[in-house]
């Protein structure tokens, strides 16, 4: 059964673009059929896979627009098995458009609808904002996964996150599901670690994963050379770290691991 995951976190500098760059590109890694959708309007997560703009003429506003069909805008990433929904900068003025529109929130679910049988996984990066594209995005997902920042500042805007989720799940969504939290830019020289882990378990006292993120160079250069860690620095940390991650989420879901 398709697994729908939202990379959420409305504070930015998180890792969250590069945490879905990186699940995305480990699921496929891993044998996975996989959908990255571009949620945010910056399209760091196309450009980060290679999915430049002078490569895209209709992206995921022209989807939720319905000037296109989903289909018709999926693009193929360096990844085997993995595509791409990608943003473009006509994307910023949704957030306004979609305040008229008949079930403005449900918008994205409607379209991912037409597409989730053909994907193993479909993995959607969030703007950091808590604006209607972020609320779309919740309410198309099955769970959602939440990057933290390994700083003292990271539960800053948290309970904030947590209480926009809790009114989904009230109002719109009642099945939507918290996957887990995921600690990243972890430096282990400093003393904040144990700190953050000790305050993150107040917010998720079962969901926190063991897969740590480290904070390396090389992570922070891949997407600028419009690549996953998984294809810039395969045998680097970032991408042993990522993958633990990705092989955490597939045993969650009972998913039988190819390779």
């Amino acid at each position: 059964m398709t697994k729908i995951i939202s990379v959420v976190n409305q504070k930015g500098g998180v890792g969250k673009t590069t945490t879905a760059i990186n699940l995305a590109a480990g699921l496929a890694e891993l044998g996975q059929f996989v959908l990255l959708v571009d949620m945010d309007p910056q399209g760091n997560a196309s450009s980060g896979l290679g999915v430049t703009k002078d490569r895209v003429t209709h992206g995921i506003y022209e989807a939720l627009a319905r000037e296109r069909r989903l289909h018709d805008i999926i693009v193929n990433s360096p990844h085997e098995g993995l595509r791409v929904a990608p943003a473009t900068p006509n994307l910023a003025g949704a957030n306004v458009e979609l305040v008229s529109v008949e079930r403005r929130e449900e918008q994205l679910a409607d379209l991912l609808a037409e597409a989730r049988h053909a994907y193993d996984y479909i993995i959607i990066d969030c703007p950091p904002s808590l604006g209607l594209l972020t609320i779309n995005s919740l309410v198309a997902a099955d769970e959602l996964l939440i990057p933290v920042q390994a700083e003292y500042y990271a539960l800053e805007g948290l309970g904030q996150l947590l209480e926009t989720i809790s009114l989904v799940q009230a109002h719109l969504k009642p099945d939507l599901k918290i996957l887990g939290a995921v600690i990243t830019m972890f430096d282990k020289r400093t003393r904040l670690s144990e700190e953050v882990m000790r305050d993150l378990y107040k917010y998720f006292p079962d969901t926190i994963f063991r897969s740590v993120i480290p904070r390396t160079v090389r992570l922070a250069e891949a997407p600028s050379f419009g690549q996953s860690i998984m294809h810039y620095e395969p045998r680097g940390k970032g991408a042993r770290a990522y993958e633990r991650l990705v092989r955490e989420i597939m045993e969650k879901h009972g998913q039988q691991i190819k390779i």
